[in-house]
Formats: structure tokens, sequence, C-alpha cells
């Protein structure tokens, strides 16, 4: 329950599926006596003469011809490379590796049905921390990445912009982990993000001008925003942080870097706080175990506290089986700016159904007595969140996602449906079909309050967004 626009959530369905086979390089054949095999078009006894080793030489090539003369090093390095008719007959050996062997394992096969759907190599991803710190010699990590998207449509949540290309998250955060593995243990982290994400990401929460909500980082629809910024100190198993930190509630968080979908989804949106200012303390019981447990200022607050805000907020994290994972997270008490007398939770299971699908589940529910933003005072809402994903290899990945969101006894839906398409290590393409449906005539009266439009529903959505990391 931002400051947008809004609808809900519906039936769900998904599929993901499709493998490649791979195409094994055909196997060498013996070449006839006195028959010519073309290498570039050569006869056999024109190839170059054998060189022996140069023991001097550091090179792993053993043949005596240099890169100009229109061979290849490291296919030529290849020891029958010369000799079977298979590689010296395969056009594009003088020009990559594949017809002896690469590193995809897709032998000849390279291409459309080699490697798209089969192995893919993403090759090690540059980071600007190895730039900074090429040594490691350093404990803290600085890195970030950069979204740009375009949404054909407002879906009254974060893509408000619609048909524009957008810098959504110039995103740089700074993190020292804080390790008690072998006693006291500090750190730390602060982040900065840039774009039209930012007034989503504020601490909106606040009272007006404190911090980084309405304090003139606004610019038009971009602005600036601090989302966290706070100290830890861990011991052994126990790790506390202090500050301004993100909310441990839901599936779906602000990074666009840690979500499937480009899209948001209402619950997100609607019923979980972002961020918090506060102590959070977490110890992991075992390894099967994680407990939460804090006090904050309510919900959204940096460095402020509006009203009486007063609120815990924790939790537990069970890993059930090899295959199933459970986290239970609730926040309780004065929750600031969206009411007093609130209890909020958040249920997330994520079960591994095979080696490439995986099912998560997740419900939200909310109840807040004296809400300045909803009509009469009461803020109830209720939230189920279903997603499927299937697992081509590193390159690709397919989902569905199928949202059903109550309030004020009204329901409104959305599904939707995308690829991940990673064609580098340091490079992710997110495009997505999206619908948003309600089957009542009127929003919710709270979405009214909040400024909703019912043009935001019943609509097909195209959006699509690039992130680049770094």
């Amino acid at each position: 329950m931002k400051r947008h626009a809004l609808a809900g959530l519906t039936a769900f369905a998904v599929a993901g599926y499709a493998a490649a086979d791979q195409v094994a390089q055909p196997a060498s054949v013996a070449p006839a006596p006195l028959q010519y095999e073309t290498y570039y078009n050569q006869p056999v006894d024109t190839l170059p003469s054998v060189a022996p080793p140069n023991p001097a030489s550091s090179s792993d090539v053993t043949y005596g011809v240099t890169p100009s003369s229109g061979y290849e090093p490291s296919c030529l390095a290849e020891p029958n490379c010369a000799v079977e008719p298979n590689c010296a007959a395969e056009p594009s050996c003088g020009i990559e590796d594949a017809c002896c062997g690469d590193a995809c394992g897709c032998g000849s096969t390279c291409g459309l049905g080699g490697c798209l759907l089969g192995d893919c190599c993403l090759g090690d991803p540059w980071t600007l921390d190895s730039y900074l710190d090429p040594c490691d010699s350093c404990d803290w990590t600085v890195a970030g990445w950069m979204q740009f998207g375009y949404s054909s449509a407002n879906d009254g949540v974060f893509n408000t912009h619609p048909d524009h290309f957008d810098a959504q998250q110039m995103y740089l955060y700074a993190e020292k982990v804080a390790d008690g593995s072998c006693g006291w243990g500090f750190g730390g982290r602060v982040d900065v993000l840039y774009g039209t994400d930012a007034q989503n990401t504020q601490s909106f929460g606040n009272n007006p001008g404190n911090f980084d909500y309405q304090n003139g980082w606004d610019h038009g629809v971009y602005g600036w925003a601090m989302p966290q910024l706070y100290a830890e100190a861990a011991y052994g198993d126990l790790s506390v942080k202090v500050g301004h930190f993100y909310t441990l509630l839901g599936y779906q968080v602000v990074p666009a870097t840690g979500n499937f979908f480009y899209s948001i989804p209402y619950t997100f949106n609607f019923s979980e706080a972002f961020t918090h200012t506060g102590a959070l303390a977490t110890y992991n019981a075992s390894d099967e175990l994680t407990l939460y447990g804090g006090w904050t200022a309510g919900w959204d607050t940096g460095f402020d506290q509006f009203g009486g805000g007063s609120s815990f907020l924790g939790g537990a994290s069970v890993q059930a089986t090899d295959d199933v994972a459970v986290t239970y997270i609730l926040t309780a008490g004065d929750l600031g700016w969206i009411g007093n007398n609130g209890y909020t939770h958040s249920i997330v299971a994520i079960a591994d159904l095979s080696d490439k699908m995986q099912y998560v589940f997740q419900s939200d529910v909310v109840g807040v007595d004296n809400s300045v933003n909803a009509n009469g005072g009461h803020y109830d809402t209720i939230g189920i969140n279903q997603y499927l994903f299937y697992t081509f290899n590193d390159c690709w990945k397919a989902g569905a996602r199928v949202e059903w969101w109550k309030a004020d006894g009204v329901s409104v839906n959305e599904m939707a449906y995308g690829l991940n398409y990673r064609p580098m290590a340091n490079v992710l393409l997110r495009p997505e079909i999206r619908y948003n449906w309600s089957p009542s005539d009127n929003l919710p009266n709270v979405l009214t309050a909040l400024g909703q439009d019912q043009a935001y529903l019943n609509q097909t959505i195209f959006a699509m967004d690039l992130i680049l990391t770094f």
C-alpha cells in the first residue's frame, strides 16, 4: 500500500518447458591413402610441416604456424586437428575452436539448437570491486547495477510512467559483512538509489522533510533514495544491525536484482513495509533454523518516528526438508503512518519440485486500526501470490505469477508471465506480459483514498527491462 495506483490477484497458471538436445561432434574418420582432404581448400600434402616444440616457448602451439598465416593456433594446438578430416573440413575451425571442442560442451553445434537451450557459457562477471580492490585486500564490497525499463501502460504500482524508456534503478552500495565466526565482528552497509523507483523507496513513513522524504531529493518522476544505512555487529551465530534497513516481510524485494519479474505485485506494494528504522537481531540456531527479532519505529521510517510508531519485527525461517523452506515474519504494535494497533504477517514457502522447477507460495495479512490512509480508519487486506519457475540453463529461465489481493471486501487480481534471459554474466533481460482485472466495478475504498484509478484494471500490459550489474 504505497503511494501509487493498484489492483489485485487471481487464479494460477504457468508452464515452463523445453530443453535442447545437444548434437555431438561427428566421430573422426581416418583419411584414405592418396586422398585429398580439404583444409581451407588446400590438399593435405600442402599443410604446414610439423616442427618440434621449442622448449623455451611457453606456448601450447606445437605447429610452426603463426596467427597471421590464417590458421587459428587454438585449433591447431589440438593434437588431432591436422589429421582429423572432420575437424580439418570444418569451415569455422580457423576462426573459432568449436570444432576441436569448446567450453560450452556444444562441439560444432553452437547456435540456436545447440547452446540456446542446452549448455551456455556466461563467463565470469566483471565487478566494480575487482577494479577498486584488485588484490581483494579490503573487507568492504562496492557493487551495484543499472536498470532500464519500458512498460506499455501504467500498472498502478511501480511502473507508473508508461510509454517511456526509464532509468528506474541506478543503484550503488558498499557493504562489510559482520563476521562473528572467530569472535566479535563488525560491519555495515549503505545503499543509494537514483531513478524513477526512488520515490517508492524513500522513507515516506517519516514526517515530511526528514531523511530522504520530501527534502528536495526529487526531480519530477526521478529522485534519490537511501533505502539502507546501518551498522552491524556479530558474535558467533548472533548478529545485530542498527539503523535503516529493508524489511523481512514478503518474497518480493525492492532491488531489481532480487526478483524474477520486472512488474510488482499488489501485495508487495500495498500490504508490506519496504524499510524500517530500528534494531534487528538474527540468530542462526542451526543449519535448519534461523530466528529474527527486533524493534522498529513503524513502517517505512528513516531515522524518524511518525506519531507513536513502535513495533515488533521478527519471525523464523525453517528448512523443513532438503527441498522445502518456510519463512514466517510478523510486525505488531504501532506501525506509524499505516496506523496504530496493527498486526501483519507474511508466510513464504519455497519448494524445489525438481532440479529445474520451483514453486513459491506467499500469503500476507494486514489488520490495522486507526489508519489515516483508509476510509473508516480500518485497513484490512489479504493477499495470496503463487509463482512457478522453470530453469532451462544458466541463460534462460521462465516464470509465472498469479495474485489475488483483497481490501475492503473487494478483490483485485493480476497474473504475469515472463522470461529471464542472461546473454552474459553482467546482463539480464526480463520481458513479461501482465494482466490486471477485478470482478467488482469499484476499487476498494482504501485504494480510492490512496488515489487509485479504475483505469488500471482490466488491461494487458507488456513490459521489459534491462539490468546491467557491476
